[in-house]
């Protein structure tokens, strides 16, 4: 899958989320998804420490590291289950979103103006 296969949330074509730590559906770089993918990881997020903390207590343990995984510190590009930033934005905890790097699927379940409102950068015209 290639970034000209997937739009973002503008319905352009998806741009990279980020290659370090790699991450994704297919730890590809980009917040792709296919049907295989029940967590729907499409949100292209910063994190921050709040919603580290938030997302561990939730039972997802994204900081901590582990043999296959470096664990993520703020500051640090994610493709974030999209339930997950529901969750966190319903918690006042949600982190910064990169709309271009987040991929369209994602307004199945998150209202765009909820994402608009956490954008890293000013709204497109």
């Amino acid at each position: 899958m290639t970034s000209s296969t997937s739009l973002n949330v503008y319905e352009e074509p998806l741009q990279a989320c980020c290659f370090e730590p790699r991450t994704g559906w297919y730890r590809d770089g980009y917040c792709h998804t296919d049907d295989d993918d029940t967590g729907v990881h499409t949100v292209c997020v910063v994190v921050t420490e709040e919603f580290l903390s938030f997302s561990k207590a939730a039972g997802n343990d994204l900081s901590t590291p582990n043999p296959w995984f470096q664990g993520l510190k703020p500051g640090d590009k994610w493709c974030l289950c999209a339930e997950r930033w529901q969750e966190a934005f319903e918690a006042g905890c949600a982190p910064k979103v990169f709309m271009d790097g987040t991929h369209i699927r994602t307004l199945d379940i998150i209202n765009y103006s909820d994402l608009e409102k956490h954008s890293l950068y000013a709204a497109k015209s």
